[in-house]
């Protein structure tokens, strides 16, 4: 793996998501840079290799991960997708960050997990962005350093200004949910070992057939209770917020920055409209971390089992929310590889 020359890197999927981090890797951090972009939308992807030096455009996935100016993959693509491309990456041992989900059930991030166990090392890393925000970070510090004792509950408040037209109530536990389900057991060093779900009266702005906002409650193997407001209707803006407490203290992240505003008789701030923008920074350090540790040979930060565990969690999560119970999570044991 290179250590000096840049890291060469494709993007798989250029859609949102995969265009903002093209622009990252080209424009915000160093070390590597864009030599493929791979998409089933012809047109879309050359017209984007052409507005980059040295950069292919690719329709194959496959193909662009034989090249011989490719280091590294960064996959984007819708989850359906990404199994596929995983197990090509895996096939030629090449590094990988990949979006969430991982895949989008536990059979299939298993059959991942399971490929990168063969290889007999870590080859993915699994784009939880929020174990690189700031306020994550520290909070993660904060906990881990003992001083205000265990952690006995976890409050998540997770608010969307709204939802696309396309999303669906079970999409609000899998596409939404899932960060507080990876972040509850990073903070934690736990694992979430049941999911209970609870619907409040609908909001008028939720579409119809969603029931918004809705309360999910995480248990954890160590006794934690965890809960999660996920209102995808909001209407003011995008809020992220979280509140540990300890046996002898609490600590609370996501408040607004600021600055708070005093003029023409009323006080106030601004909130983020989503959450490209509220994790912005998360993103560009998650990126550069990744490509730091890949060009030192090294695979950081959260990776297949934790794809695969976050996977476990939302499939019990659809069924409680589904089924209106308490459904435990279904883990297989952790191999070695991952402890």
């Amino acid at each position: 793996m290179p250590t000096q020359r840049e890291l060469g890197v494709a993007v798989v999927g250029t859609g949102k998501m995969g265009a903002d981090h093209v622009r990252r890797i080209e424009h915000v951090i160093s070390g590597a840079r864009v030599t493929a972009v791979v998409d089933i939308e012809a047109e879309r992807v050359k017209s984007l290799a052409e507005g980059i030096e040295g950069c292919t455009a690719y329709t194959d996935p496959a193909a662009a991960m034989a090249a011989d100016d490719v280091d590294a993959v960064l996959i984007a693509s819708p989850g359906p997708a990404h199994e596929a491309a995983l197990l090509e990456a895996l096939g030629r041992d090449l590094p990988v960050l990949c979006e969430k989900p991982l895949t989008p059930d536990a059979a299939s991030a298993l059959r991942v997990l399971e490929a990168e166990r063969r290889l007999g090392h870590r080859r993915i890393q699994v784009g939880f962005m929020r174990r690189y925000d700031a306020e994550y970070v520290r909070l993660k510090r904060l906990l881990d350093a003992g001083e205000l004792g265990r952690t006995l509950m976890l409050h998540h408040r997770h608010r969307n200004l709204s939802m696309p037209p396309w999303f669906t109530n079970e999409m609000l536990i899998s596409d939404s949910v899932v960060h507080e389900m990876d972040v509850t057991r990073w903070l934690l060093d736990q694992e979430i070992t049941a999911v209970t779900v609870l619907k409040p009266a609908s909001s008028s702005l939720a579409p119809e057939g969603m029931d918004d906002p809705q309360l999910v409650l995480f248990e954890t193997d160590s006794g934690a209770v965890v809960d999660v407001e996920i209102f995808g209707h909001c209407g003011y803006g995008y809020q992220v917020q979280a509140e540990a407490v300890c046996e002898r203290g609490t600590a609370r992240i996501g408040d607004e920055p600021g600055p708070r505003v005093s003029a023409d008789g009323r006080w106030g701030g601004r909130i983020t409209p989503d959450y490209i923008e509220r994790f912005e920074d998360a993103y560009d350090r998650q990126v550069q971390a990744w490509v730091d540790a890949t060009r030192r040979g090294e695979v950081t930060g959260p990776g297949a089992w934790d794809g695969y565990a976050a996977a476990a969690v939302c499939e019990a999560g659809v069924l409680a929310q589904r089924e209106g119970r308490r459904v435990e999570v279904e883990l297989i044991e952790r191999p070695a590889l991952y402890r």
